[in-house]
């Protein structure tokens, strides 16, 4: 497993996150039990492991000895006759260019196969497994074997032993998701039968080349058919086919507003597409930003009471649309005067072709960054998340809070033990409107 590299300011200690390849508790408990044991023997012991397993779930989180603020984590696959080895894909804990540090070790004689990880306790991420199955043997020298199991990542899939899932980008199949003891709440995620549901339409909206005509999800409080009511404010998300369409964020806004932690609002949501028009689109794309200004919100407007005021508009991505969000407030503080930027892609410059691997360097300041830096402070508030295995992305964000503070604008950020990972940002997201547009009761 891969060290990752940590990013620290100037006179913090660094927070230990580094994972680290462990053998947890009960592994080495079957271990200890399968050596010089016979076959009858070992299928026993692997049978009461599995069952031990399915009743608690996976990956089997232990406490460690000595280090109370860290957990082992145990990934495990059961194997067959088959099976010639397992990759563990973890969203920024495995290392893509060396995929063999992420492989499953057997325990000799049984189907179990364990990768245990040593991760601090509030961590939260996502995963995949894949096992080979195929006829040959694996390749022995590095290059190939990398190669193989490249190819194998096609094939990774959720955790069967996993129940708690979350949608993936681009055609890949759901991953699981764990949360360690501290992880921060997610306290608004899911449905809740009992709390008054809002209505998700998708609507057809008009827009001029490049963009084009785009599908737009419209979320809608509870009662706002009731006749006339204050202006909602609104919330402009990016990546809505995602978060409406694969992620349930509608279930997530029914309960902040039941809680009173957000006030009836509605969000407009393009979509997104495809992995083309995404990146034609979003980043700092003044196109884009036209369409949401001048299309999109306008449009909406005419249909439902929505507010006009910026202090009560906020616009919201992720990864690019991360850097869409700010560009947007950037160019527009007359429509957007909140910004909510979580793991926002600040590698991106005007002319970057679309990466086709590792994301291209920075030298010196990010485009957005110096953008920020070199203009005169605008009344827009800023909130930026960023996941600390996100390596240079680190300090990109921190870069940008401070060039944001140094101007004068209200900025605040949070830095949560996670990756480049929906399963981190989606309570991320409702904690950051939450920030920005606050409820009657907050």
């Amino acid at each position: 497993m891969t060290t990752l590299t940590r990013s620290t300011p100037r006179g913090a200690t660094a927070p230990d996150i580094r994972p680290e390849r462990v053998t947890g508790p009960r592994v080495a408990q079957l271990l200890e039990a399968v050596e010089g044991a016979d076959d009858a023997r070992r299928a026993a012991l692997a049978a009461e492991f599995w069952q031990e397993a399915e009743r608690l779930g996976t990956p089997l989180v232990e406490e460690l000895d000595g280090a109370p603020g860290h957990r082992a984590v145990t990934f495990l696959w059961r194997g067959h006759r088959a099976t010639r080895q397992v990759l563990f894909f973890g969203n920024r804990l495995t290392d893509r260019a060396h995929l063999a540090g992420s492989l499953l070790e057997r325990v000799p004689g049984t189907d179990v196969w364990h990768l245990g990880l040593r991760l601090r306790a509030d961590h939260r991420g996502s995963y995949r497994l894949a096992a080979d199955i195929s006829l040959r043997e694996p390749p022995s020298d590095p290059d190939g074997l990398q190669q193989r199991l490249r190819s194998l990542t096609a094939f990774a899939a959720a955790d069967p032993l996993n129940r708690r899932t979350v949608a993936t980008r681009r055609g890949e199949s759901d991953a699981s998701i764990f949360a360690l003891p501290d992880a921060p709440a997610q306290r608004w995620a899911g449905r809740r039968g009992t709390v008054p549901a809002g209505r998700v339409e998708r609507h057809r909206v008009q827009g001029s080349a490049p963009v084009g005509d785009r599908d737009v999800w419209v979320y809608l409080p509870p009662g706002h058919e009731a006749g006339a009511r204050a202006p909602l404010p609104t919330v402009v998300l990016c990546d809505g086919d995602m978060w409406f369409g694969r992620l349930g964020l509608g279930d997530t806004l029914d309960a902040l507003i039941a809680d009173g932690a957000l006030p009836p609002l509605a969000v407009l949501a393009p979509d997104a597409v495809d992995r083309r028009t995404r990146w034609r689109d979003l980043g700092g794309r003044e196109p884009f930003v036209a369409f949401l200004a001048d299309a999109l919100l306008p449009w909406a407007a005419g249909r439902w009471p929505l507010a006009t005021d910026p202090e009560r508009t906020v616009v919201a991505g992720q990864s690019l649309g991360g850097v869409t969000a700010l560009y947007a407030a950037y160019l527009r503080p007359d429509r957007f005067g909140n910004v909510l930027a979580q793991s926002a892609s600040l590698w991106w410059r005007p002319g970057q072709p679309p990466p086709a691997g590792p994301k291209p360097p920075v030298h010196g300041t990010p485009w957005l960054v110096a953008r920020y830096a070199a203009g005169t402070a605008r009344p827009v508030r800023v909130h930026l998340d960023v996941g600390l295995h996100e390596g240079v992305m680190v300090d990109h964000s921190r870069a940008l809070y401070d060039a944001l503070r140094t101007t004068g604008r209200q900025v605040t950020r949070t830095e949560f033990n996670g990756g480049h990972d929906y399963a981190c940002w989606h309570g991320a997201l409702a904690d950051g409107l939450v920030r920005l547009l606050g409820g009657p009761t907050l």
